[in-house]
């Protein structure tokens, strides 16, 4: 059976893969609106593309390659999408509501090997990859169903912060972010697009080498190595000063604005000895870098780590400002329902096996 999203080609790739096959340039441009600006759901709806190019897409393509499994709502507005992936595979999609606008999580891998000993997502090692159409039809998925629910808003922005390592996926999240920023058609500004690495160096310094554009955030959780090798064995790969080496060189070559993130876990890393080692270590980048403290959403499989208290985490940012670094505290969302990123996958796999 044929499980190529239609989703999955960049505007250029559409275009070359049609003239290869002797249609002419504007067909692609044809398909694309009908694509992401009219979001029909089959290539029978296209009614202007021509007789023979819709067959020869349908024979190729399909535009649905996941099912929707679960979905929770939270009283915010929050919504949690469960997808089961046509190889049975769950992946989360997260829609968020804010002032500024509709964001989505999405998912780029399934499982995470990165193993984050915090994290939900590293519960279940990676089994593959999703391909590029994969993660586009999770932000197409979000949109139809805002469009079901009769709403005229539209998914505004984006963040790369879901199951798995955005990184360790660099070529379709590449693509990814290609189709969903093209001004034909989503247009979704490369400023309201954030990719979260938890520090794959090499992949920093290729990501500041793209013409991609968009945000950096860089998942850090812990300012000296001891502590971070404790939480995150990624750090024994590539240590802190290896991680500011690829960061220098992102803000060096962007002159860009970037994010970092510290989750804070009680008596770990929230004390005000380890702000003021962050403080210190993002000190010399401090003009260009912004640190956003994030509030630990327990996990049942890790009991090991709670919630910093909320004096802790005033504490951890007024020690933070005092030295002259920007800092924000994340908004959460979702609260009532399975917060923590990966948590719902877990649950329903756990559910399954018992």
């Amino acid at each position: 059976m044929n499980h190529t999203s239609i989703y999955g080609l960049t505007l250029d790739q559409l275009t070359a893969w049609l003239a290869e096959r002797g249609h002419r340039k504007g067909r692609a441009h044809q398909v694309w609106e009908y694509l992401y600006r009219k979001r029909v759901t089959s290539f029978s709806e296209m009614a202007d593309v021509h007789e023979t190019c819709r067959a020869l897409l349908e024979e190729h393509f399909v535009f649905e390659t996941m099912t929707e499994h679960v979905k929770q709502e939270s009283k915010d507005g929050t919504v949690k999408f469960l997808f089961k992936l046509y190889d049975g595979n769950l992946i989360e999609t997260v829609l968020m509501r804010h002032k500024f606008g509709l964001s989505v999580c999405v998912t780029t891998q399934v499982g995470c090997n990165i193993g984050c000993s915090f994290c939900a997502s590293g519960l279940i090692a990676k089994s593959r990859d999703l391909s590029a159409g994969e993660i586009v039809e999770q932000i197409m998925r979000v949109q139809l169903h805002l469009d079901a629910a009769g709403e005229s808003e539209r998914v505004s922005h984006i963040v790369v912060m879901g199951i798995g390592e955005p990184f360790d996926n660099f070529v379709n999240m590449s693509d990814f972010i290609r189709v969903v920023k093209d001004h034909k058609g989503l247009a979704i500004g490369a400023r309201h697009i954030t990719v979260s690495t938890s520090g794959l160096a090499g992949k920093i310094k290729e990501f500041a080498d793209s013409d991609l554009g968009v945000n950096l955030a860089v998942s850090l959780h812990a300012p000296n190595n001891e502590l971070r090798t404790r939480i995150m064995k990624i750090n024994k790969a590539i240590p802190i000063e290896k991680l500011m080496d690829a960061i220098d060189y992102y803000l060096e070559t962007t002159r860009r604005r970037m994010t970092i993130e510290y989750i804070l876990l009680k008596d770990v890393n929230d004390g005000l000895e380890q702000a003021l080692e962050l403080a210190e270590l993002m000190r010399s980048r401090s003009k260009l870098v912004n640190v956003n403290l994030i509030p630990y959403n327990p996990v049942d499989e890790h009991s090991q780590y709670k919630r910093s208290e909320q004096d802790s985490i005033r504490g951890f940012y007024d020690v933070l400002k005092k030295q002259g670094i920007s800092v924000s505290v994340r908004l959460e969302h979702g609260t009532d329902i399975d917060a923590a990123c990966g948590q719902l996958r877990s649950k329903q796999m756990r559910a399954a096996n018992e």
